[in-house]
């Protein structure tokens, strides 16, 4: 007996291009975050709110992404990457999301051209 797989599920506004777009914000959060912390030596205001909005930011890229892979938007591994390594560095869900994203053939400057075949 053939098996064959589900075809994706919606889940909205959720697109692979979003959480990709998200991951990036997330990841340039995170990096302000790391300038106010070590550059500006220690707490500060800024460093209060960018810390706030990158722990926010993770859960709830967290949560998106693994209901997100349940709904075969995104793999498995890259909802586990974005929830798990996410808290210590959110880069590593972004580079996650350009890895998927040349896999997948979504870049279209990636993408091969269509080959003209002679016509005979």
């Amino acid at each position: 007996m053939a098996t064959t797989t589900a075809p994706p599920r919606t889940l909205g506004p959720v697109t692979f291009g979003r959480l990709e777009a998200a991951s990036f914000v997330h990841s340039a959060i995170y990096t302000g975050l790391l300038v106010c912390a070590f550059a500006l030596g220690g707490p500060q205001p800024e460093t209060f709110w960018l810390g706030l909005g990158h722990g926010v930011l993770w859960i709830g890229m967290s949560l998106v992404c693994i209901a997100a892979a349940r709904a075969r938007i995104i793999p498995f591994w890259l909802a586990v990457t974005v929830a798990v390594l996410g808290g210590l560095g959110p880069f590593a869900g972004s580079i996650g999301f350009v890895v998927q994203q040349r896999r997948d053939g979504r870049n279209p400057r990636l993408a091969q051209p269509p080959t003209k075949r002679a016509v005979e």
